[in-house]
């Protein structure tokens, strides 16, 4: 069988092919994904995860004073408790209902560049608040705009610890000079070497310590929400990068606003973030060709992320790199589904420890926990990462398993093998299922199969 840009739009920068779903017939089909990518009705709001980690405190102090625990105490704590779970079931839902999957899959990417994590369980429901509120609205929109949105965001501030960071000369530090408050670097360092220039970019610890100094003053707490503190804030001008920012009066968010969106275009940004996205979607060591034709393209549309796309989705190494890339365990699962002609509300309707069994326990043993990155530069790209003897052995046991857990009936893999590759198949694999000895072999064969592990 023959294929063609379809077949490879689905497979490279979706979540796969589906029985359900027709392909996407041209690029236009695969760029109307992202703009609808944005928050839904169900998205989560960070004063919503302030009332909920709120009344989740109230039990605390409640049984640390051997009180009755109030009933909405009680509520917050079962469902901060669920709430990752429930987040990647809703995270699972959306990619199986995005026609193609190339939005949900940039909205995976983003994320995972801006990594955050709830290092405790009150802070469960704000990062499901950082996705809904910094990544989803942006996704289709101009870098810069996400870069301010994430980097200030309240769950980066905890996450980073900025807000115990205090200007050394700020009001607030100099008349409590015994407490030992200072700088924090922590969220300018990471600002800089992963969230934008990259490591090795033309800046030194003295832009890192001027923009940490800038960014002193944002603070955050669900007692009393975000709120730049201009107490907390290093007064004077702050130089980053050759640039000025402030005076003798600082204007707070502004002057923070301005330092990220220069920061946001300069072309050392472009050239990063542009190989980034070829990694993520193409090969794991992209051709210059492909990295400079969406460099380009990022820094004359000054980071137009739907013009970087367009660039992405047409160039001809999506269809030379066919099966570069290993998928990640969310995405395998969500491939599987898919294959398998599952829908959303399949999913939804499952009980909590069946979903947790089908897809939350699995993707765990297959090396991606769900929403615990190990550290601040978020997953790793490498093949290498992914395919090793225990995950290896975690993605056939998905495959042999997942399938009649939620099937009663399992599809021919015979017609299943055409769906699901289009005609990208191998020769040994179309050889090979047909003389599966059961249906449910043959699916096994076919989602286990390296033809499917790899995009």
């Amino acid at each position: 069988m023959s294929f063609g840009f379809p077949e490879l739009a689905a497979i490279r920068l979706g979540f796969g092919l589906s029985p359900l779903t027709p392909p996407p017939a041209d690029v236009e089909a695969v760029l109307a994904g992202p703009a609808n990518a944005g928050p839904g009705p169900e998205a989560m709001t960070t004063e919503k995860a302030s009332e909920i980690a709120t009344r989740f405190r109230t039990g605390l102090k409640a049984r640390r004073e051997n009180r009755p625990e109030p009933p909405e105490a009680k509520k917050a704590d079962r469902q901060l408790g669920t709430m990752l779970v429930e987040d990647l079931r809703r995270r699972t839902i959306r990619a199986l209902e995005d026609p193609i999957g190339f939005g949900e899959r940039l909205v995976q990417f983003w994320s995972d560049h801006f990594t955050t994590r709830a290092t405790n369980k009150v802070n469960n429901a704000l990062a499901l608040a950082f996705v809904d509120e910094a990544i989803r609205p942006h996704v289709n929109g101009r870098f810069e705009d996400m870069f301010f949105a994430a980097d200030t965001h309240p769950m980066m501030l905890v996450y980073l610890d900025q807000i115990s960071s205090r200007g050394p000369n700020s009001p607030f530090v100099r008349r409590r000079s015994e407490r030992r408050l200072g700088l924090n670097e922590n969220l300018a360092r990471e600002a800089m070497e992963l969230h934008s220039l990259g490591v090795g970019a033309s800046y030194d610890q003295k832009d890192v310590r001027e923009l940490a100094e800038l960014l002193t003053g944002l603070s955050f707490s669900h007692q009393e929400g975000f709120a730049f503190r201009p107490q907390w804030a290093e007064p004077g001008a702050e130089t980053v990068l050759g640039q000025s920012y402030g005076g003798q009066r600082r204007g707070g968010l502004d002057d923070i606003r301005a330092a990220l969106r220069d920061i946001a275009r300069r072309p050392e940004t472009a050239s990063y973030l542009s190989r980034k996205l070829a990694v993520h979607f193409v090969s794991d060591d992209p051709s210059e060709d492909l990295v400079e034709a969406l460099a380009a393209t990022w820094r004359d549309s000054g980071g137009d992320l739907p013009q970087v796309y367009r660039v992405l989705v047409s160039h001809p190494e999506m269809e030379s790199g066919l099966r570069a890339k290993v998928r990640q365990p969310f995405d395998f699962c969500v491939a599987g589904l898919r294959a398998l002609g599952i829908r959303g509300k399949q999913i939804a309707g499952l009980e909590l420890a069946d979903f947790r069994r089908a897809v939350w326990g699995p993707i765990e043993a297959m090396g991606q926990p769900w929403a615990r990155p190990k550290g601040p530069d978020g997953w790793p790209e490498d093949a290498d990462a992914w395919v090793g003897p225990q995950t290896l052995a975690a993605r056939i046991n998905w495959s042999l398993r997942v399938p009649r857990q939620l099937l009663r009936e399992l599809p021919d893999p015979r017609e299943m093998l055409v769906s699901t590759f289009g005609g990208t198949q191998s020769e040994p694999l179309a050889w090979a299922v047909p003389k599966a000895e059961s249906a449910a072999e043959g699916v096994a064969l076919i989602l286990a199969s390296s033809d499917f592990n790899r995009r």
